[in-house]
Parts: C-alpha cells; sequence; structure tokens
C-alpha cells in the first residue's frame, strides 16, 4: 500500500483515490487544516503559518510530520 501524508493527515492510494487512513474518506478536494498549526492553505495553496516566502521555489511547515523546510532558487 502505498502511503503519504496531506497536511499532517495519513493518507493512502487505494489503486484509484487517495484516501485519508484515519475514515477511509476519499480526498476528493475535501482539504484538511494543518495538524500542526490548525489552519486551512492559503488561497494560493502557501501554507498559512508560513505565507508567501519570497524567492522560494517550495515550502513546507511539516505539518508535525516532518521538519520545516525553504527551497529558494
Amino acid at each position: 500500500m502505498v502511503k503519504s501524508y496531506s497536511h499532517g493527515h495519513e493518507i493512502y492510494f487505494d489503486g484509484n483515490k487517495w484516501r485519508y487512513t484515519d475514515t477511509n474518506a476519499a480526498i476528493d478536494g475535501q482539504e484538511r487544516a494543518c495538524r500542526r498549526c490548525g489552519q486551512m492553505p492559503t488561497r494560493e495553496g502557501y501554507d498559512a503559518c508560513l505565507g508567501h516566502i519570497a524567492g522560494a521555489t517550495s515550502a513546507c511547515c511539516g505539518h508535525g510530520v516532518e521538519d520545516p523546510f525553504v527551497l529558494l532558487f
């Protein structure tokens, strides 16, 4: 089984869809708030606790699962 995380919530791929491990509900646009800060992503898709970081190509707060990171170009 393929597993990953979405905003700190464990998810798995059932062969057709990504689903939340705790409820088996399909993600299908049902984003959850970050497990770490409790906020939803911004309208632009940034982690709310980080916001826009000028010069960053990627950034993640870690969502309580990983260490945060910022990649600058």
